[in-house]
């Protein structure tokens, strides 16, 4: 899969979401990068910031971001079908941090 097609993945989940989550994501970048720093080990994706359960007095700051690795999820060896599968849940996992909903919550969902 190019970098492209990679990027086409996760823009189309996030033209698929519904219309109540897109309505509750607030200051939100969605990125794509190759790897992710090595502190961080083979991860698929990471949120970098503030979940909208935990904002209190959040006002000028730079947007949270959602990074989704696409080395990682290449090295998983995965045919097209479950590796577009797999993309997708990794970014609707992320996008589950930023609204604030529990890793519980999210394996339910099966975002986990």
């Amino acid at each position: 899969m190019t970098p492209r097609e990679f990027e086409q993945v996760v823009d189309r989940t996030l033209d698929e979401l519904p219309p109540w989550v897109i309505e509750k994501i607030d200051n939100l970048v969605v990125v794509v990068e190759d790897g992710p720093p090595a502190e961080l080990g083979d991860v698929l994706g990471v949120f970098e910031g503030v979940a909208l359960s935990e904002r209190d007095d959040y006002f000028g700051v730079l947007p949270d971001r959602i990074i989704i690795f696409r080395r990682p999820h290449l090295a998983l060896g995965l045919d097209r079908r479950e590796l577009e599968s797999e993309i997708r849940k990794t970014v609707l996992h992320e996008l589950g941090h930023h609204l604030g909903i529990s890793d519980a919550r999210l394996g339910e969902l099966g975002w986990a």
